[in-house]
């Protein structure tokens, strides 16, 4: 929690930092315009009008339109506070400690003249403007006296403007790296479910044990005549919403079978919670990363990175040096340091009794019934996806080195981009193609991080190749983890719903209108849930 307040408090003075350094350059505009139309302080308060008095009423404007107002009260003040905080940095930088003191009080007193008239909704009267116009002026004007003349002025607020601009670029990175911190973070909720889950599967571990086991040795899991799912996370919840919304949405859910791997440590917690919640008679496997002693370094050289020194050093070194590292952070994500996030790439060895399956990701929705995937024609073609290059920016040279003539002389770089998150897969095209082999040797070639820098889709891309079949737009849309402006049509008529991104729906940085798609499909009403969310 505390770490929550540090974080809170350090964005929100980034975030000041950031505006003030897109002001600066304004001020120096400003101020010469200023320098050209000098007047004395007493001539800065419009007359009144005199025909208020012969029944002619002034214009009723409330606060927002006095504001843009060129002649109203509240205009000159912001204008006069702009200009004065301007001359607080100059005072500073001559040392001139008392005038900077005596301009920043007349800019609380003018900020607070704001803020009431905006509290009220109501103009700024004449009585209220003229003693703190008039004062700000004579500062300001005190000021210019003094010896800050255009020159000093334009040189003083160009060296400000260029160190602000150094500290904004430190910003965006430290702004990004926490709002990273704060989409990692494991939520309090969701760590004290795991804990009584856990709890639970050890107190009975002998009798869930044996529905486990039942559960593994169910020949639904190989029968080829059923719709079969795959889902790789350590996030209980989110893989309950995943399978909670698919077999909601389906016409005959107790056809459907729901493959799920998770790491060690969450493994006696997803038992507990699917072994103790009905999902409409559809089949589910849970099984631990750690069974697949196969997948090791000595044959998957993805294994290796993730192990290697220096890629770890990589993933958690210090991020904000732009020297030693100059990548944005945002892609320096450590959760491609588990392995989950690359069984992916080996479908086809996980289940080899299946013939087709459906890839769905942890942060994922399902709104309609999936099972006319699995009778689409994917036209001899192994992975079935929908495109993303609607958007100039998912071409494959934004995801690729075409730099490197490796794949300049392979890929198109206009080739159209797919999205992983809901894929259908044939996995008898698949071992035909060898794609999983496809996927060795980029990862092979790319040990120095020439060809890509990191992720899952780049690998993808080109393990792909040629061999994707672009699917209907609907089937799957995304972006609700990051884009607050999809048509609201867009996702009721969507299949999948997609929160990729960090604003994750279990998180309280979630996307307010996205979050009642994901929350409708959670069972909250569960006791431990329920204990969990008030704990």
């Amino acid at each position: 929690m505390r770490r929550r307040r540090v974080v809170r408090r350090r964005l929100l003075s980034w975030i000041w930092l950031l505006l003030a350094s897109f002001s600066v350059a304004g001020l120096v505009l400003f101020m010469v315009q200023h320098h050209h139309h000098q007047q004395d302080p007493s001539q800065l308060i419009p007359e009144r009008d005199t025909r208020i008095g012969n029944n002619v009423s002034p214009p009723h404007l409330n606060f927002t339109e006095e504001v843009t107002s060129a002649s109203s009260f509240a205009r000159q003040l912001g204008e006069q506070m702009t200009l004065a905080k301007a001359y607080v940095f100059i005072a500073k930088e001559h040392n001139n400690l008392h005038l900077a003191w005596e301009l920043s009080s007349k800019i609380r007193s003018c900020q607070l003249l704001l803020s009431k008239a905006a509290m009220r909704g109501q103009p700024i009267s004449l009585d209220e403007a003229k003693p703190v116009v008039t004062g700000l002026s004579t500062l300001i004007y005190k000021a210019q006296d003094a010896h800050y003349d255009i020159a000093t002025t334009m040189m003083t607020m160009k060296s400000h403007i260029q160190s602000l601009e150094e500290r904004a670029n430190a910003a965006a990175v430290q702004t990004t790296l926490f709002a990273q911190s704060v989409a990692e973070a494991l939520p309090k909720s969701l760590h004290c479910l795991m804990v009584k889950l856990t709890s639970d599967w050890l107190t009975e571990q002998q009798s869930r044990h044996r529905l486990a086991e039942e559960n593994r040795n169910s020949p639904r899991l190989v029968d080829n005549n059923l719709y079969h799912f795959c889902i790789f996370t350590d996030n209980v919840i989110a893989a309950s919403v995943v399978v909670n919304s698919t077999v909601s949405n389906a016409d005959h859910p107790k056809q459907l079978v729901f493959h799920i791997v998770t790491n060690q440590v969450s493994y006696k917690a997803m038992q507990a919670w699917f072994l103790s919640n009905d999902f409409k008679g559809s089949a589910i496997e849970i099984r631990s990363l750690e069974e697949f002693s196969w997948l090791n370094a000595s044959y998957s050289p993805v294994v290796k990175q993730l192990h290697d020194t220096d890629s770890r050093a990589y993933y958690f070194g210090d991020q904000t040096s732009q020297e030693t590292n100059p990548e944005q952070p945002k892609v320096r994500n450590p959760k491609y340091l588990s392995l989950l996030n690359h069984l992916r790439f080996y479908i086809p060895e996980i289940y080899p009794q299946l013939e087709k399956i459906v890839f769905l990701d942890d942060d994922v929705v399902v709104q309609k019934d999936l099972t006319p995937l699995f009778s689409l024609d994917l036209h001899g073609n192994v992975n079935g996806a929908v495109e993303t290059c609607l958007e100039a920016f998912h071409r494959y040279y934004k995801y690729l080195n075409f730099s490197n003539p490796l794949i300049s002389s392979k890929f198109d770089p206009q080739a159209c981009g797919w999205a992983f998150g809901m894929n259908v897969f044939d996995l008898i095209a698949w071992r035909k193609a060898n794609v999983t082999a496809r996927y060795h040797y980029w990862q092979e070639q790319n040990v120095e991080k020439t060809l890509w820098k990191l992720g899952t889709l780049p690998p993808g891309l080109l393990a792909f190749y040629g061999l994707t079949e672009p699917l209907d737009r609907r089937w799957h849309v995304l972006g609700l983890g990051y884009d607050v402006n999809i048509d609201n049509r867009l996702i009721e008529t969507a299949a999948v719903i997609h929160y990729n991104g960090n604003m994750k729906p279990w998180l309280k940085l979630a996307i307010g209108r996205y979050k009642p798609f994901w929350l409708r499909f959670l069972n909250s009403s569960h006791p431990y849930l329920q204990d969990c969310v008030t704990a």
